[in-house]
């Protein structure tokens, strides 16, 4: 694939269609269940350096892999849906923007 320090997410989107391997006719379902799974693996690392299982530095490794984890599933996501990833970032960069100038970035629900 190249130099990997300047990967775009484009190409990542592209890279990530040579390593999926999953039922095509469930898609949708396996891919959300391997998002929320990687995102509790996320959560398990965070618990650990918490409870004091690891330093800092581990955690941090640890939460690299498990980030790049979460990415694979949302691009896969994005591209299964035939979402442009730019679009979905600049979507919710707007989204954020509008909450920060409301004054409603605290709180819950979509719809702030």
């Amino acid at each position: 694939m190249g130099n990997t320090n300047n990967t775009s997410i484009r190409d990542y989107i592209l890279f990530t269609r040579e390593t999926a391997i999953y039922p095509p006719d469930c898609s949708l379902e396996y891919l959300t269940l391997g998002l929320a799974s990687e995102a509790g693996e996320v959560g398990g690392v965070v618990k650990k350096y918490l409870r004091k299982d690891c330093d800092f530095e581990t955690a941090r490794e640890k939460l690299k892999k498990e980030l790049g984890d979460v990415l694979w599933y949302w691009a896969r996501l994005c591209d299964e849906l035939g979402l442009e990833v730019e679009q979905v970032l600049a979507a919710n960069m707007e989204k954020l923007s509008a909450r920060k100038a409301n004054n409603t970035l605290r709180g819950d629900g979509d719809d702030r």
